[in-house]
């Protein structure tokens, strides 16, 4: 099955915070590799930077947790999908005109779920409890609950 993971779920498998656990339970108990797109590629080095920044995070802790990011893609267990960005905003304004008004959802949150749509991908992980609903609502399994 194919798998998209979103960046709060690689930050807690990447980062450490209070999800670290569960992401890494799943990791375990799911082999299969993960699929995800240059936005997460960004989005998870720019939140590791800043989690660094903000003292989230030890100092040096952003370049070793990205080292780790690093050789899991090159061994294979994440997949960077090339898709066509027209494509995702496309997709992204669909999702935006339908939900955000009666549900807030966020730009980059929403790019997600048009990513992992666009890539046909049938299960989503996240730990953001509102992007779940908005992945749930059209039709992915987000088999994580919100942390």
């Amino acid at each position: 099955m194919v798998t998209y993971a979103d960046t709060s779920f690689l930050f807690s498998l990447y980062g450490n915070d209070v999800n670290t656990p569960r992401a890494l339970k799943w990791i375990k108990a799911h082999r299969v590799p993960l699929v995800l797109t240059v936005l997460n590629d960004f989005e998870l080095g720019n939140a590791l930077r800043f989690a660094e920044f903000r003292k989230g995070i030890a100092a040096g802790e952003a370049a070793l947790f990205w080292a780790q990011f690093e050789a899991d893609r090159a061994s294979g267990r994440l997949v960077i999908q090339i898709c066509n960005l027209a494509d995702v905003v496309d997709q992204a304004k669909r999702l935006s005109a339908t939900y955000t008004l009666t549900r807030g959802h966020r730009g980059f949150d929403i790019l997600h779920v048009a990513s992992a749509l666009v890539l046909e991908t049938k299960v989503f992980l996240t730990f953001d409890g509102n992007q779940k609903k908005l992945a749930v609502a059209e039709g992915l399994q987000a088999p994580l609950e919100a942390g």
